[in-house]
């Protein structure tokens, strides 16, 4: 049996809650390998719905889940969100959810830092959640950041703190602010320490031994390929690496642990945030997708921008990211339409182009060439086999293949986890 790595293949928010739920149910093992707690998954279990920012999707069904060291842990973000959910009646065990020792902290000194250079940016700000996640990863890359086994010898932390206080010190003093308050933070450390260290293991080694075992393994990815650090639609993009092959080094496996590649893609486009949006919709149009598609930021709450199925993108997020097969979700959102647009290339400045250009004030520019089909008057809600979509909305999703040049393994038609078209099993190859 593969394993199976999930990717968001737009700007995030492509709906893969629903799909590593639906997934996990038959994983042995879930692991998150990048990001922070600016991922937002909502899963939609009978008539509860979770929402989830940092915990892999799986612990909801009581799937092994695993965050790996590719992702920056803010601790009382974890405590929040496990109290949130214990709550909802699921409880998290260390038996259930192991953290890799070697995951950097997201500490408040990161949060202050955010929030501090956006609202000094003007209009280069680029729309982040303010939770520190770019600073958390600047001191991983730095060599300064504290991470989780570093809980378990806070009295050892001089050296580090020495590091840490001298960067951040510096900023701070550029607006304005105080020295790092080095006792509150070891306090602030001191008391979390406990209700983390619980949790952390050797991920890398716990992962090695269940694919010796051959347990199916199930890698889960925040955001989207579009806000991958080094192939997004950069500055407006995350601060790491949201491809497949994070997968690897953000957990301790290998390349070849990474398995079937599923990139997530909604049936549409939306982007939260600023930065391009080629096919982006300022009109009823865009206004309808957002409202029938419930478009709002599952941890902001921002309105999500909405805009036709840009090809273009997609295509370019299946090359570098290695996707194996698509989900298409959000299909039923487009019921109802007379017309469906489709991007299939740009318009930049007079030259075409069949890729996004990397510049930012080329993608600013870059109009979109579109595609026209007809769209369906039938309802595809709820649809869980071929013979339950209409004949056009069919042939919507083969020419979605077409043009992003890749099958579609299966189709979402609700939130509702078995509301789902299988077409091929990502777990049987």
């Amino acid at each position: 049996m593969a394993n199976v790595t999930v990717i968001g293949a737009q700007w995030g928010d492509e709906g893969k809650g629903k799909i590593v739920d639906w997934l996990s149910a038959r994983a042995d093992v879930v692991v998150r390998f990048q990001g922070g707690h600016n991922a937002g998954h909502t899963l939609v279990i009978g008539n509860e719905t979770y929402k989830l920012s940092l915990l892999p999707s799986g612990i909801v069904r009581g799937t092994l889940s695993m965050i790996g060291n590719g992702v920056v842990l803010d601790p009382w973000a974890l405590k929040a969100e496990v109290e949130k959910i214990a709550a909802q009646g699921v409880e998290v065990t260390p038996d259930k959810l192991h953290i890799a020792e070697t995951c950097p902290l997201i500490l408040p000194i990161h949060r202050d830092l955010d929030g501090l250079r956006e609202d000094a940016s003007g209009e280069g700000k680029i729309g982040t959640t303010r939770r520190g996640i770019g600073p958390a990863y600047e001191d991983k890359a730095g060599r300064r950041a504290i991470r989780v086994c570093d809980l378990a010898h806070l009295d050892d932390l001089g050296p580090q703190l020495d590091r840490l206080c001298a960067h951040h010190d510096a900023l701070r003093a550029g607006f304005g602010e105080p020295p790092v308050d080095r006792e509150r933070l070891l306090a602030d450390l001191t008391e979390i320490a406990d209700f983390v260290l619980p949790f952390a293991k050797p991920v890398w080694h716990s992962l090695n031994e269940a694919r010796k075992q051959g347990k199916r393994i199930l890698f889960e990815g925040a955001q989207g390929v579009l806000l991958d650090v080094d192939h997004g639609t950069y500055p407006f993009v995350t601060s790491s690496n949201t491809i497949a092959g994070t997968a690897a080094g953000g957990s301790g496996l290998g390349p070849g642990a990474v398995g079937f590649v599923l990139g997530i893609v909604k049936a549409y486009t939306t982007r939260v945030g600023s930065g391009p949006f080629p096919t982006e919709l300022e009109d009823a149009v865009g206004q309808k997708l957002g409202e029938r598609g419930h478009e709002f930021g599952t941890v902001t709450g921002r309105q999500r921008r909405c805009g036709w199925f840009d090809a273009v993108l997609v295509r370019q997020s299946i090359a570098v990211s290695g996707v194996t097969g698509v989900a298409l979700t959000k299909l039923d959102v487009l019921d109802g339409f007379e017309e469906i647009k489709i991007c299939i290339g740009y318009d930049v400045n007079g030259t075409h182009y069949d890729y996004l250009p990397p510049s930012p004030p080329d993608q600013a520019a870059a109009k979109p060439v579109y595609e026209t089909m007809d769209g369906w008057s039938e309802t595809t809600a709820g649809a869980r086999t071929w013979n339950e979509l209409p004949a056009q909305a069919i042939k919507y999703v083969r020419r979605v293949e077409e043009l992003i040049g890749c099958p579609v393994a299966l189709v979402s038609t609700s939130p509702e986890r078995e509301d789902t078209i299988l077409v091929r099993d990502p777990f049987a190859d």
